[in-house]
């Protein structure tokens, strides 16, 4: 029996792996967390003995002993989930990817202490660690992640003016929350993603590509140094990377339907528009800076999106914020979680400062 924790579960990768749990006997539901919502009727339906809203996520992990934690909190609020769950060397199912963002080093370290399992829930990063799984690193040349380009893929600069949030918010292949979505129209999200693959496949950024395609079936490929790329494929369905994560090594069914590749299957590819969508260059640029840099760039990130929802600034601004921020501080290295935290609370002070300017613009 495999004693799970889900941290937050009510989200759209919470819901769908309480789901998934239920219907394996080998698995058991131990704990879970919200960031605000009521989790009574999650308790009572899944006979969950430990749950918890809000606060320190480490105490309930330290109620529950888990023997896997899938961490699908929203933002840098996961991240002392995963320095907790890597230090003990608890296997972790990984849907945060701000943690291995703001905290790379920090959690590289802890995992290297802890030894246990870090599996990637992320469908790209799945697919990437599902094809590099038993190749040695040698034979790799690069890793290529794949974006969709969300609901204003192959919109300009001066198009993307005045889109509104009910725009933003109406993503072409995938069903997720608020911000993931808005990541996904900025490309901010494929930002995010490419300083998590450095960090989880020890992969420097001049080996990381991304290109668009558009139906969000290929969900990465990997290029081999003898010029044979492969790919994983299969339709948008986040079932099947939690399943993947939840259930390994084994590799269970799911009621996910096979891709009809009789059907008129076309794959086509193209390159992002790091013009209309600055946010993924930016992300590279603070990933090759290191040290806090990524840090900020995540926490100016999630300001801006914060406020673009809220409709006090324009979509454009989210980049401004972004770029502004990370001009500003020096993205000194952090030495231990403390200063982190300093450096995501100070980006955030910082970004917020920086929204306000440009809210006369909306």
């Amino acid at each position: 029996m495999k004693r799970i924790a889900v941290l937050g579960a009510t989200g759209s990768i919470g819901r769908q792996a309480l789901e998934l749990v239920a219907a394996r006997p080998e698995l058991q539901l131990c704990a879970l967390s919200s960031g605000s919502q009521p989790l009574d009727e999650l308790r009572e339906l899944y006979g969950v003995p430990h749950t918890q809203v809000g606060g320190d996520l480490t105490t309930l992990l330290e109620r529950a002993q888990p023997d896997l934690v899938l961490n699908a909190v929203v933002g840098f609020a996961g991240i002392g989930a995963t320095l907790w769950t890597l230090e003990r060397g608890i296997d972790l199912a990984l849907a945060n990817k701000e943690s291995l963002v703001a905290g790379g080093e920090l959690a590289l370290a802890a995992w290297g202490r802890g030894g246990g399992r870090l599996l990637p829930v992320d469908s790209e990063h799945s697919a990437v660690f599902q094809l590099l799984e038993g190749r040695g690193r040698e034979t790799v040349d690069s890793v290529v992640l794949t974006a969709s380009g969300g609901p204003f893929r192959g919109w300009s600069s001066a198009e993307l003016e005045d889109v509104t949030a009910e725009q933003a918010l109406r993503h072409p292949t995938w069903s997720m929350g608020p911000k993931i979505t808005v990541d996904s129209a900025t490309l901010a999200n494929k930002g995010l993603e490419l300083l998590e693959a450095h960090f989880l496949f020890g992969l420097a950024f001049e080996r990381l590509e991304v290109v668009i395609q558009p139906t969000s079936v290929v969900h990465a490929l990997v290029r081999l140094r003898d010029g044979a790329v492969l790919a994983h494929l299969g339709y948008p369905d986040m079932r099947v990377p939690i399943a993947f994560a939840l259930t390994y090594p084994q590799r269970e069914a799911t009621p996910v339907a096979q891709l009809d590749l009789a059907g008129g299957l076309v794959l086509e590819f193209s390159a992002p528009d790091e013009e209309a969508f600055p946010l993924l260059a930016l992300a590279r640029r603070a990933g090759l800076g290191g040290g806090t840099l990524p840090c900020v760039l995540n926490a100016a990130n999630e300001v801006g999106v914060e406020r673009f929802l809220a409709g006090a600034l324009p979509f454009l601004g989210i980049a401004e914020v972004v770029e502004a921020t990370l001009g500003q501080v020096d993205g000194a290295a952090a030495r231990d979680l403390g200063e982190l935290l300093e450096a995501d609370a100070a980006a955030r002070e910082l970004a917020g400062r920086l929204a306000r300017r440009l809210t006369v613009r909306v």
